[in-house]
């Protein structure tokens, strides 16, 4: 039997809580919905780490962000730690990545065997944490509320372009696939940043929705000064006190971000379109996740870097050979299992034995109607700006529990309180869970070593960084390679131009000789030249 391919379709910045399968009304999102139709979608997925970097260093990685260095948004990856994409290329995978993946440091592929577009974020130190500055606001990317206010239409702008980048590139080799000799299964990762803030989006989409039906928060603006302490940092953070938020700012951003995520999904229809034209769709995994949420104006707060679950709730569907169609998976899962569960549909039955312990388990199994044994816990953790200690987040039996060192723990009941509005920490009717969680928690992470590992790693980054600026600076983003002398019709390697053209074409078609093939030494009568 031919082994599966697998492709990874990813947004930016996307929550769970603003799609159909997971419950929303009003987003249209008909390619995922059609995808989650003959799949599963897994109704309580979880990123690891609630930022860009670090998320996505957990969900390649399949452990803990904390666990391979990948501790905020400059946080560099060694070279000999393992991704998914390497554990693939040993069992024989092609393995390619379009678009974000917010790499920092020189090694940019990270055991991709290629990448065809650069990244859209810095891959020097320059958004390194610094648990030493107190003072706010203090955000090394600069983060602000300036989104929110200029939330609205476009025509077009920085991540359209990129993203349609990633979408033609993605596409381009999902033909090349197709029409290639080489015979191996793939793995490609198409990841967009899309529906990352700012809230900008062109009219076809603005236009799927009406303005005055756009739905407000949930939970209405917290003051600050009520908030619990993590979240007023995170608040002088993101620069809070610098624009005055309207009601009608925080329609219009929903309205852009709803508008936004269809654009993501029409994306997303347009990778499906090529697999289903090149013959992929049957013999192919499709998986969709996002690398973290977006608090979308909940509590008066936006973006992420919280613990909340707009901020840390993702959506992950999964379709493909054998997946129960239309099933809801209602136990916590999270992006660090993907690395294990890849490594289990590609082997056939013989999974590689990883490396280096894992922190993620094997979906494969749920995947297929089975697994009933499996626990329902998730392994969260935030280790940036706007904590000065690491903050760490344990979901287990329906309860979610928040610990950093200099703040009061958080505990909420998500199935009866899904809105966490309610903190049971230091109540004594739920003491017990408390104690259980923390003691679960300060199990599974050596707290006080993480601590001293962050500051020492923030230290050594920042101080590079400022001596790498001195002098030259030589960047470490990524430069797609492309050996234009090898592309298209060029004589001196390949001069049958017809022949060249027909081996692009797909379906191929098999040459057709000539009846009366002419020796190449005979000349051709043109007949009379008159006189010319």
């Amino acid at each position: 039997m031919t082994r599966p391919n697998i492709l990874v379709i990813q947004a930016d910045q996307l929550t769970a809580k603003v799609l159909p399968m997971y419950g929303h009304s009003l987003v249209r999102t008909p390619h995922l919905s059609a995808l989650a139709e003959r799949g599963v979608t897994f109704l309580n997925a979880y990123c690891n780490n609630p930022v860009c970097g670090p998320s996505r260093g957990a969900m390649l990685t399949g452990r803990l962000s904390s666990a391979v260095g990948a501790y905020d948004n400059a946080g560099d990856i060694a070279s000999s730690t393992l991704t998914l994409a390497h554990y693939l290329r040993h069992q024989g995978y092609r393995t390619c990545l379009s678009g974000k993946m917010h790499f920092t440091g020189a090694e940019q592929l990270h055991g991709f065997e290629e990448r065809v577009t650069t990244d859209i974020y810095p891959s020097d130190f320059g958004w390194t944490a610094d648990w030493s500055k107190t003072d706010q606001p203090y955000a090394p990317s600069r983060m602000s509320l300036r989104s929110i206010v200029e939330a609205g239409l476009c025509e077009r702008n920085l991540q359209i372009d990129y993203d349609e980048e990633v979408c033609y590139h993605a596409e381009q080799r999902l033909w090349d696939y197709a029409r290639s000799s080489d015979r191996r299964p793939f793995m490609l990762w198409a990841s967009f940043t899309h529906p990352h803030n700012p809230f900008v989006t062109t009219r076809e989409f603005w236009d799927l929705y009406d303005h005055d039906s756009i739905d407000m928060p949930q939970v209405a603006f917290i003051p600050i000064e009520q908030r619990d302490p993590w979240s007023r940092r995170y608040a002088y953070t993101i620069r809070c006190d610098e624009h005055d938020i309207s009601q009608a700012h925080i329609r219009t951003a929903r309205h852009a971000y709803y508008a936004m995520t269809s654009y993501f999904d029409s994306l997303v229809g347009r990778l499906l379109k090529v697999l289903e034209a090149t013959g992929f769709t049957e013999n192919t995994y499709v998986f969709i996740v996002s690398d973290h949420g977006e608090m979308l104006g909940e509590r008066g707060s936006w973006f992420k870097f919280q613990p909340f679950e707009w901020s840390v709730r993702v959506p992950m569907i999964a379709a493909g050979p054998g997946v129960h169609r239309g099933r809801v998976e209602e136990r916590g899962v999270s992006l660090m299992d993907l690395l294990p569960t890849f490594n289990d549909l590609v082997a056939d039955g013989k999974p590689i034995d990883p490396v280096d312990a894992l922190d993620g388990r094997s979906l494969a199994a749920m995947m297929h109607g089975e697994d009933r044994d499996r626990g329902d816990d998730v392994m969260m953790e935030f280790l940036g700006e706007g904590v000065y200690a690491p903050a760490l987040m344990l979901r287990l039996d329906g309860f979610k529990y928040v610990y950093c060192r200099h703040d009061p723990p958080m505990l909420f009941d998500l199935n009866q309180d899904p809105n966490e509005l309610t903190n049971l920490a230091g109540d004594p009717a739920h003491a017990a869970t408390e104690a259980r969680l923390h003691a679960e928690m300060m199990k599974r992470w050596d707290y006080d070593g993480l601590e001293q590992e962050i500051r020492q790693s923030q230290r050594r980054r920042l101080f590079a960084q400022e001596a790498l600026l001195q002098g030259q600076f030589t960047a470490w983003d990524y430069e797609p390679k492309v050996d234009s002398a090898r592309r298209y019709v060029r004589g001196a390697v390949d001069p049958n131009t017809t022949a060249t053209k027909s081996r692009a074409r797909f379906p191929f078609v098999e040459e057709v000789r000539p009846h009366h093939p002419r020796d190449p030494q005979a000349k051709l009568d043109l007949g009379p030249t008159n006189g010319r």
